[in-house]
Order: C-alpha cells, then sequence, then structure tokens
C-alpha cells in the first residue's frame, strides 16, 4: 500500500485505461464495509456487530484488464446527534459526491428502513442516480420478497440498476465489478496496480486493534472508544515495533479494556498482532496501552486524523 497515490501514464499499456471512483453509501450495518473488503480481496476497512464502525472514508482499489475502480466506503448514514457523528455523516456525503458513481447498499434481510428512505430522498434532492445493491439476499429464503422489495425501491426513480448480493460469501460481487468497470471514464490509472487502498498504514494497524476492541468487548464498551499508532518503528530484521494507545473517556472503561490481571488487553493484542502480521505479512511486536481522555470526541486533532470536519 503506497500512502501518496501516484499516477499511472497512460501510455504504459497498449489499450485504454480507464480509472474512476466508486462511493458505497447505505445506514449502519448494511454490509458497506464488508463488501468493500470482498471487492478488493482483502482487509482495507474494518468491520463489526457495532453499528457506526467506520469513520471515515476509506478508499479500496479494484483492478479490471483495462479498468481500475477507487472505492470509497463511508461511513454509515444516519441520524447525527453527537459532533462526531455529524461529521462522520458529511464524510458519507461528501463521498457520494466526489464520486462518479454511487453504490446504495440496502440490508435485504431487514428491508426498507427510514435511513434508507432518508438516504434515497437525500439522492432525489441531489439529483443523482445510484445503483442498488441488495446484501444478505442469501438469509432471504424467500425470493419473492426480493423480487417485492427491488420493486418497491426502483419505484422512487432514483436506481438504474440492480444487483443481488452477499457481501460475506461474495455471491453476486463479480457481476457487480465487471458491471462498475464497464462504467469507468476513461482516464490514467490513479494507482499502481498492485494497491489494494491509500490508507496509511498506521492509520491501518490502529482500525485493526479497534475492530478487535469492538469484537472482544462488543455491549461491554461504548462506542467512544479509539485507537492511534504512536510508534511505527523499522526493524533491521524486516519486523516492525507498533505502539498504540487505547483511548476511553472514563477510568471504569479503561478498567474494562485492561481486565483482570490485564488478561483482555493481552488478548486483544494477541488478536490485533495476528491480522496485522497477516496484512503485512512480516512480524509484528505490538505494545498496547490505554489512556483515559475525556470528551475526545470534541478534540479537532482526532478529526483531522480521520479526515473529518469537525465543524460539519
Amino acid at each position: 500500500m503506497n500512502e501518496v497515490p501516484t499516477p499511472v501514464a497512460e501510455d504504459r499499456l497498449p489499450y485504454q485505461q480507464r480509472c474512476g471512483f466508486v462511493a458505497l453509501v447505505g445506514a449502519p450495518n448494511a454490509g458497506k464495509s464488508t463488501l468493500l473488503n470482498q471487492l478488493v480481496g482483502t482487509k482495507v476497512s474494518i468491520v463489526s456487530p457495532k453499528v457506526q464502525t467506520t469513520r471515515t472514508r476509506v478508499r479500496g482499489i479494484v483492478m479490471t484488464e483495462d479498468a481500475q475502480i477507487v472505492f470509497i466506503d463511508t461511513p454509515g448514514i444516519f441520524a447525527p446527534k453527537r459532533r462526531l457523528d455529524r461529521a462522520m455523516v458529511k464524510a458519507a456525503w461528501n463521498g457520494a459526491d466526489d464520486a462518479d458513481l454511487v453504490v446504495l447498499v440496502i440490508d435485504a434481510g431487514t428491508g426498507i428502513t427510514d435511513e434508507d428512505l432518508a438516504i434515497i430522498n437525500q439522492l432525489k434532492d441531489q439529483n443523482r442516480k445510484a445503483i442498488l445493491a441488495l446484501n444478505k439476499v442469501d438469509k432471504v429464503a424467500d425470493k419473492e420478497k426480493l423480487l417485492r422489495l427491488s420493486q418497491d425501491l426502483f419505484a422512487h426513480d432514483v436506481f438504474t440498476d440492480v444487483f443481488m448480493i452477499s457481501a460475506k460469501k461474495g455471491a453476486g460481487t463479480q457481476d457487480l465489478v465487471n458491471f462498475l468497470a464497464a462504467k469507468m471514464p476513461d482516464g490514467p490509472w490513479m494507482f499502481p496496480e498492485d494497491d489494494v487502498s491509500d490508507m496509511p498504514l498506521r492509520l491501518l494497524a490502529a482500525e485493526i486493534t479497534r475492530e478487535k476492541l469492538y469484537y472482544q468487548l462488543q455491549q461491554e464498551l461504548p462506542y467512544s472508544a479509539t485507537v492511534e499508532t504512536e510508534l511505527w518503528e523499522e526493524r533491521k530484521d524486516g519486523s516492525v515495533k507498533l505502539e498504540q494507545t487505547i483511548f476511553v473517556e472514563r477510568e471504569g472503561q479503561k478498567a474494562i479494556i485492561l481486565g483482570k490481571g490485564g488478561k483482555r488487553i493481552k488478548a486483544l493484542g494477541s488478536e490485533a498482532r495476528k491480522e496485522l502480521e497477516a496484512i503485512f505479512e512480516r512480524r509484528v511486536h505490538l505494545f498496547l496501552f490505554v489512556k483515559v481522555r475525556e470528551n475526545w470526541g470534541d478534540d479537532p486533532n482526532r478529526f483531522a486524523m480521520w479526515g473529518l470536519d469537525p465543524n460539519a
């Protein structure tokens, strides 16, 4: 992964190159991050049972024979209550505004929610068309229900096409890629062919640990926790030393993460290290610390780190 995109010369290949941006939008837990990881073929966006896990726009890069598709995984669009929530929702809509195409991901098992309708109405107000991706269709036994759901959604006159997919299992996702690749505008590739994301490695490492934190604690830990990579040290043997700090808002939350005798944070570190080593393909020495930082969600420095607007 390169942290700075490097445009690729248009004349390097004998055929016309195409490149464009596709925004994945939807309500929280619709499966956008799972879909992005499936399309890219590796973990570039974290996934957890908690809603609103994605906090900023994550870009994943998919290559076909002559097209480069830059997918933008946006935070789930919902009714914001806090400053961080407002910044996340604004980032989601900015991602849609910047994209050549928009894919609205809807959980087929849940059906049309108020959040889905709010997104559809916003697209109408912006005079934007979208591609419908009905996700988790493997969990819907009644195929007539899927057809009715698709018809109800098309009645809103926002969607141009529909794809029935299972982001988790990969069903239907290649058809979606092929369709999008054919729609990309002519132009040079923006990233080298072997890149899968433009996310800085320090941020990706922090996100992986945050994902494991959510999986380990689930309902025990509130949404208000974050992880920062404060040290990235390359070692002569090819390994890397990482020091990360988990920030929480109260002392009681710190005790939950540490666990009795430090057992929970050790287990958390072990899980995070295993996945980081798999992603980075080298040994990782991971050291975790927990600190209390009250109201970190109102700190402009945190917003800047995620590429969010604190004044949203």
